[in-house]
């Protein structure tokens, strides 16, 4: 039998709480504390939608910088979730949504639904971050996909950046209009959750189609694009290797060495030794996609 919750809900609620204590102020709290009372008695769907447009107003918009322990802890008990850099109302309405009760599916769909298609776009942002926290997971596959499809940037990026949801549920073709989305929107992509894990021959050879309309257009190829070609290299792509390779550019240099030592195509890994180098940065960890893509974010 399908659960709501594929984690421990009443953990995570209770260390959101605890963080919101440590960071709002005692007003704040015992708002919320009330608001959460009163829904556990009613059940109101029209109070908890008030009090989820209302969090700001008590709350404050914050930032909050948390310690790497409190980070790790969220991230083993709630499928990676990471909340890092968030301001105090985004995360009180996390915590507020964790609230609503998920025994009745049809429900709790259409109660989050709700919020979703009357939200603005700072309730969007705290919704599409909030996916991997809502019960019943499947159900938001065609509203992430929707997102998707956004153009308001900070939507895309509580989606696509540092969000576990997608690489857990979506389909490939959705999957591969994220990540090409995110390089066409000059996202950081390396902040992708499973991008390696979820690399697809087809995502790869989109990519490659992408980066010779960038070339015919004179346009620069963010260098990442590479490492999700790498386990794909094949004959047709050596000459995109070959001219990536060549690029007067250092660090397209360095994402071509890189996708070449992660390749396991033989004219790839010959490339490679022609900078002995190149190869051994890669084999000591001091070139690393990591290291790619930190220069690159300097670069935008």
């Amino acid at each position: 039998m399908e659960h709501p919750f594929d984690y421990d809900r009443n953990n995570v609620s209770a260390l959101l709480y605890a963080i919101i204590g440590q960071h709002g102020s005692t007003q704040a709290r015992d708002w919320l504390e009330q608001k959460s009372k009163v829904l556990q008695e009613t059940k109101a769907l029209q109070q908890f939608n008030l009090t989820f447009s209302a969090i700001p107003r008590f709350t404050g918009k914050e930032s909050i910088t948390l310690p790497t322990g409190t980070i790790s802890e969220l991230a083993q008990t709630a499928h990676g979730i990471f909340i890092q850099g968030y301001t105090l109302d985004r995360l009180a309405r996390l915590w507020w949504l964790l609230q609503w009760p998920a025994a009745n599916r049809e429900v709790y769909v259409n109660a989050i639904e709700g919020l979703f298609q009357a939200a603005e776009m700072n309730e969007l942002v705290a919704l599409y971050g909030a996916l991997p926290l809502l019960a019943w997971p499947q159900e938001w596959k065609a509203r992430t996909s929707e997102g998707i499809r956004s153009n308001i940037g900070i939507v895309l990026e509580a989606i696509m950046l540092n969000n576990p949801y997608p690489a857990r549920y979506l389909e490939e073709p959705a999957w591969n209009q994220l990540v090409l989305k995110a390089f066409f929107t000059e996202k950081d992509v390396h902040q992708i959750i499973g991008l390696d894990e979820r690399a697809n021959a087809r995502l790869a050879a989109i990519l490659v189609d992408y980066a010779h309309e960038r070339w015919a257009a004179g346009r620069p190829v963010n260098p990442m694009l590479w490492r999700l070609v790498s386990p794909f290299i094949h004959e047709g792509v050596m000459p995109d290797m070959q001219r990536v390779w060549h690029s007067t550019e250092h660090i397209e240099r360095e994402a071509a060495a890189l996708a070449c030592y992660h390749s396991a195509y033989a004219p790839a890994r010959e490339l490679l030794r022609q900078s002995p180098m190149l190869e051994q940065e890669i084999a000591d960890g001091r070139l690393s996609w990591a290291h790619v893509a930190q220069k690159q974010a300097t670069l935008q």
